[in-house]
């Protein structure tokens, strides 16, 4: 019955998402955005951090549908809250720089250089992950379209920020959106 289904509501946030840990966080926002709610990986302020570095930013008015959700799917978080004013600025995970010929992608401590009349990845560095180098082999040398996401072949927050930034580059090479 296609009136029983729910709407996607504009984003407008208003409450995030805790969780202990990276896997939980990542796991959080598959679920949340399989079932098609408007959600958003973002880096929480520090007051409000739980033991991990990432929550998901979740329209608040939709809490009880997320919880319910989150826990069907034995998806473990802490707790939802909602931002209040004066709690510090979430922080803007990614941010390009264009160096000519090559366009770098940093999302967090990873980044991604890519050729931008190719394609082709020429480099990926940052993070500290034991995962990284893994990454960088599987990545190196390939159109940004057919290397593997570093979501789906990593586990750490390094291979998240890595997909972030391969997520980011994807978008400004198809898009020709330049810095």
């Amino acid at each position: 019955m296609a009136f029983l289904k729910r709407r996607k509501q504009s984003f407008e946030g208003g409450g995030l998402v805790l969780f202990m840990d990276v896997q939980d966080a990542m796991r959080g926002e598959r679920v949340l955005k399989k079932a098609d709610y408007a959600v958003r990986l973002v880096a929480p302020p520090p007051e409000l951090r739980k033991g991990c570095d990432l929550a998901v930013e979740l329209n608040l008015v939709e809490q009880p549908g997320i919880e319910r959700l989150l826990r069907e799917k034995d998806a473990p978080y802490v707790s939802v809250v909602p931002l209040k004013v004066g709690t510090s600025e979430l922080l803007e995970i990614v941010k390009v720089t264009d160096f000519g010929d090559w366009i770098m992608v940093m999302a967090a401590n990873m980044k991604l250089a890519f050729d931008k009349g190719s394609g082709i990845i020429v480099n990926t560095s940052g993070g500290g992950c034991p995962d990284i180098p893994h990454l960088h082999a599987e990545m190196v040398g390939k159109k940004l379209t057919e290397a593997p996401r570093p979501k789906d072949i990593g586990f750490t927050l390094c291979a998240l920020m890595l997909d972030r930034a391969l997520e980011e580059s994807l978008n400004l090479w198809q898009g020709g959106n330049q810095p």
